[in-house]
């Protein structure tokens, strides 16, 4: 299995045999089940679909497409799946004991409107010199005649956060099978209790 989704969990710390700390994000695949299989003969390929979680308010559509597992998942992605599964079958955590190292895809937080020193890390103006109101501002952007217009993509204030972010590299510390937990090194995209997809580099 290449590819599992799960729900990020809280952040924590486990201490290893050699007495070395290692900072962890937990996430949460325990109840992971197939929703859905796609076939060569109606769809155009082969796929597996995983869901996670149960949809309050499904419409209509998803309830038909969804009828053979009989509820409509809060998330679904579709994955490769080397072992034949059915609809209803639950995907078990230790799929993933082999996998040493993973990329781990989220959805980043909500920040707002922001200025360039918090979205770009911007030095700002000086504390000094009269400058009592200029603290975390831009600075000029005006260009001169030619092209006498400010370049598109310049960096400026503006909405920060709410992006698809992708961590490589995260090494997989230890894999809880009774809680259906993973333990990924450092730190994760995302709220707690958001949706991530955890794809294996091997």
């Amino acid at each position: 299995m290449k590819t599992i989704i799960g729900l990020k969990k809280n952040m924590s710390q486990i201490f290893k045999e050699d007495g070395n700390v290692v900072p962890v994000t937990f996430v949460d695949v325990a109840d992971i089940v197939v929703a859905h299989k796609k076939t060569v003969e109606k769809d155009g390929y082969k796929a597996t679909v995983i869901g996670l979680g149960k949809k309050k308010n499904p419409s209509k559509a998803e309830v038909g497409k969804f009828k053979e597992l009989g509820f409509v998942p809060m998330y679904a992605v579709e994955v490769e799946l080397e072992e034949e599964l059915n609809v209803g079958d639950k995907v078990n955590v230790s799929m993933f004991e082999a996998i040493k190292k993973v990329n781990v895809t989220g959805i980043t937080k909500g920040k707002g409107f922001q200025g360039v020193v918090k979205r770009w890390g911007f030095k700002g103006g000086p504390r000094t010199h009269g400058q009592s109101d200029r603290q975390r501002h831009p600075g000029s952007i005006g260009m001169r005649t030619t092209p006498g217009r400010v370049f598109k993509g310049k960096k400026m204030g503006g909405r920060m956060g709410g992006d698809t972010k992708t961590v490589k590299n995260l090494r997989v510390v230890e894999i809880d099978q009774e809680h259906g937990l993973i333990a990924l090194k450092g730190a994760v995209p995302g709220n707690k209790d958001s949706l991530v997809i955890i794809e294996s580099q091997s």
